[in-house]
C-alpha cells in the first residue's frame, strides 16, 4: 500500500516493475446512438464478478468515469456508453483499474488509468483525443 489516495479517498496500491498494468481508452461514436468504449489492457485480466476482495497483482476491475463522474464497473474491455450520459461538449471519458480490495493500482504513486476526450455536439458526434494509459 502507499500512502495516498485517490481524489474519491480510494488508498493506493503500488504496482511496479515490468510488469506493471497498463489501460488505454478509445471512444467512438456508436451506430445506433451513444458511444462505444474499448479498453486495451497489458499485463492486467480483469477478475470474475465474485471475486474475494483481495489485491491480487495484475487483476481486478476498471471503474468508468465520465468528466469524473463515475459510470460503471467494468469486467469487460467493451462498453456501451449512452449518449444521455455524453451532453453537448467536450467531455473525458476515464477508466481506471482497481484491485478487487478497492485500492487503485498506481505507478510510480500515481492511479493506472486511460483517458479519451470526446466530443458531442447533437448532430454529429466525434473522438477528439485519446491521450492513452496514464501511470504507465
Amino acid at each position: 500500500m502507499l500512502d495516498g489516495t485517490d481524489e474519491a479517498g480510494r488508498h493506493l496500491r503500488g504496482a511496479g516493475g515490468a510488469g506493471a498494468p497498463e489501460i488505454a481508452v478509445e471512444v467512438a461514436p456508436a451506430a445506433a446512438g451513444g458511444w462505444d468504449v474499448r479498453l486495451t489492457l497489458r499485463h492486467f485480466r480483469f477478475s470474475a464478478p465474485h471475486a474475494r476482495p483481495r489485491a491480487v497483482p495484475g487483476r481486478g476491475l476498471a471503474r468508468l468515469f465520465v468528466d469524473g463522474r463515475r459510470v460503471t464497473r467494468l469486467r469487460a474491455r467493451e462498453y456501451h456508453l449512452a449518449g444521455r450520459l455524453v451532453p453537448h461538449g467536450t467531455h473525458h471519458v476515464t477508466a481506471r483499474l482497481y484491485a478487487d480490495d478497492g485500492t487503485v493500482w498506481a505507478v510510480r504513486g500515481e492511479p493506472v488509468q486511460g483517458t479519451a476526450d470526446i466530443t458531442a455536439s447533437g448532430a454529429e458526434a466525434r473522438p477528439v483525443t485519446d491521450t492513452g494509459a496514464a501511470g504507465s
